[in-house]
């Protein structure tokens, strides 16, 4: 992403002027802007002209537009923002206060003015525009006749391409339709793969399956490689990583990052910070329960002691239409990095991000144990 302009007083009013440059600068976008903003970009709208004759004709003009927020849809394929709102600004082919949409698409300037920018919009303008990209990784989640190619940025995990061939089973005098449609099925994956994947961006790529599927298929892609001079794959051969998952589907994603070979490999990359964090909360939920918490009640309660070491927070609870709970999980934010906590803030289009959704969004790992909060559990449920 890259920054224009900034212009926000010490209240927190203000506006920056963005340009998204790539497919994630779309989803930082869709979690800046919120619903009564105001948008300013180049639009483009048909305009009705009535001749002295009393013919009529219609022409699309672009234009510089104003609006007020009130609808925010997100485009993941196209890597679009719809925003819909009423024209706030006086403007020659549209109304005041007559509804528009508008479309942010990459490489469109447009400016985004708020009442009162937070420190976790703040923040999150800070990381989309900051120059040294964390390093990504491609995943390859396969089983045999069945392959998943995810892109893993340090905000997402993107489905790029499902590969499902019917592979006839390998019965005595029917070997070679078996092999036949394994060849198939492998020739298809690695043609997906040069095509999804760009190695001048991907640092490493995982491939991952139950058994040993992963390795005859990488047997054959680099033997195809050789035979066809690809040099693509023969230079990047390197950053395959070869790791084993339960199946071919994409949940099993979740454990393949857990691996700790796979996070030594992609450390210096946000997501794994992310699935690490989530692991460790997990891992202390069942060796000392008194220590982890989730629940907004919970965590509040723990913030409240200055007993919270990691926050573990998803970005979807800062996209709510209640102004006065988002401003609370900001505020949960701030006071936690206010006594010394870290603060972790999960994507919710990543698999560690999903995962956190399903303990309501919000967790925390303590200092030291908070038996009273478990004891208050159980007198809510007993009045």
């Amino acid at each position: 992403m890259k920054l224009v302009h900034k212009d926000i007083d010490k209240v927190g009013e203000g506006y920056v002027t963005l340009i998204p440059e790539d497919p994630e600068d779309m989803w930082h976008a869709y979690n800046l802007i919120s619903e009564g903003d105001s948008v300013k970009s180049s639009t483009i709208r048909k305009v009705q002209n009535e001749s002295s004759t009393g013919s009529s004709t219609s022409n699309r003009v672009r234009t510089m537009l104003r609006i007020s927020v009130e609808s925010i849809d997100f485009d993941t394929k196209g890597c679009m923002l719809r925003l819909k709102g009423r024209n706030i600004e006086e403007n020659q082919y549209v109304k005041m206060g007559a509804y528009h949409t508008l479309d942010l698409e990459l490489n469109r300037k447009f400016t985004l003015c708020k009442n009162e920018w937070d420190s976790v919009a703040l923040d999150r303008i800070e990381m989309a525009c900051d120059p040294a990209k964390s390093a990504e990784v491609a995943a390859v989640i396969m089983q045999e006749g069945l392959a998943y190619i995810c892109l893993i940025t340090s905000s997402m995990t993107i489905v790029r391409a499902k590969i499902d061939v019917t592979i006839p089973r390998k019965r005595k005098g029917f070997v070679q339709q078996h092999e036949k449609g394994l060849t198939k099925f492998y020739d298809n994956l690695m043609q997906a793969i040069l095509r999804h994947i760009d190695f001048e961006v991907i640092k490493c790529v995982l491939v991952a399956s139950p058994g040993f599927v992963r390795d005859q298929f990488f047997e054959y892609m680099f033997q195809m490689a050789i035979k066809t001079d690809n040099k693509i794959l023969l230079e990047n051969k390197s950053k395959f990583m070869l790791v084993h998952s339960s199946s071919g589907f994409k949940h099993s994603l979740k454990e393949v990052l857990q691996d700790p070979a796979v996070i030594n490999k992609i450390s210096d990359t946000k997501a794994a910070g992310e699935v690490k964090a989530l692991q460790n909360f997990y891992t202390m939920l069942q060796c000392e329960a008194s220590k982890a918490f989730y629940g907004k009640r919970h965590v509040e309660k723990a913030n409240e002691a200055q007993a919270v070491e990691t926050l573990l927070i998803s970005d979807s609870l800062f996209r709510c239409q209640d102004v006065k709970l988002r401003k609370q999980y900001v505020n949960l934010v701030d006071s936690v990095r206010e006594s010394g906590g870290d603060v972790k803030i999960f994507s919710s289009m990543h698999v560690s991000g999903e995962q956190l959704e399903q303990l309501s969004g919000v967790a925390a790992i303590l200092r030291f144990p908070m038996p009273e909060l478990e004891d208050s559990d159980e007198e809510d449920e007993n009045s």
